[in-house]
């Protein structure tokens, strides 16, 4: 069931948006050649506490049984990590190294969630073109973030951009509602049809988030049960933000 919010309720969500943007700040300043993705956890989380706030990744529940809760406040996925990489101590970034890293800050009982994609120092051509298709992706997609349009639109409007530059959208996770839970109805894929799935409402707020690869849209899960990899070794990038949709264009929530 889609969950419509009231006035209350968004003011609250603008809040745990705004304190997951401070901390995408943080993060930025602190990349560079040297810095362990575990240290850039240990960053987050800081900021997230210091601003009220809770780091509703670390202890999320795994898929399964068999995979234990995520350990952290951030992920961290690099190069031709896709999603969920858990920041580690023996992971230490180098120059032109991609890094993805998506948070997910709990306050007030509400959550804000985004993703950003950085070049550490100067990168390849390659790779910056990745990065700016990722993130145009998504605004290619708020087009149709509005009331009356569908899913559909959003996804189709993703999906079409990604491909016709060249680049693989990943097919296997999507964007999601979100409110007081971190995942809620709809989901939002990166492709599809337009005019398909729910019709878009006033109220609405949508975690949007093209995953974009260099190469072949095939993917692997890797042993620890979080992190996803391209099957091809290809880069990859992610560019997510909470958004409202409003009753004419829709508000970016996790935007300073």
């Amino acid at each position: 069931m889609i969950d419509i919010k009231s006035k209350r309720e968004i003011e609250l969500m603008r809040e745990s948006c705004r304190v997951t943007a401070l901390v995408h700040k943080a993060i930025e300043e602190a990349i560079k050649p040297g810095i362990s993705t575990l240290e850039l956890d240990r960053i987050a989380e800081r900021v997230i506490r210091e601003n009220g706030g809770i780091p509703a990744q670390k202890g999320y529940p795994g898929p399964d049984k068999y995979t234990p809760d995520f350990p952290a406040s951030i992920c961290a996925s690099v190069n031709d990590e896709i999603i969920h990489g858990i920041p580690s101590s023996r992971v230490i970034l180098k120059e032109g190294d991609v890094i993805s890293i998506d948070l997910v800050v709990y306050k007030n009982g509400f959550n804000g969630d985004a993703a950003r994609t950085y070049i550490v120092g100067k990168g390849s051509k390659e790779d910056e073109r990745l990065l700016q298709i990722t993130k145009q992706a998504f605004f290619e997609g708020i087009q149709f973030a509005k009331k009356g349009y569908r899913i559909g639109d959003i996804s189709h409007a993703i999906g079409e951009f990604v491909e016709k530059n060249g680049f693989s959208v990943v097919k296997e996770f999507q964007g999601h509602g979100i409110g007081k839970n971190m995942h809620e109805d709809p989901g939002i894929p990166n492709y599809g049809k337009a005019g398909k799935g729910p019709r878009l409402e006033p109220g609405m707020t949508l975690a949007i988030e093209p995953m974009v690869i260099a190469g072949k849209e095939n993917i692997i899960e890797l042993d620890d049960g979080w992190t996803i990899v391209t099957e091809d070794g290809s880069n990859s990038a992610h560019y997510e933000n909470t958004i409202l949709i409003t009753e004419k264009d829709p508000e970016v929530l996790t935007i300073l």
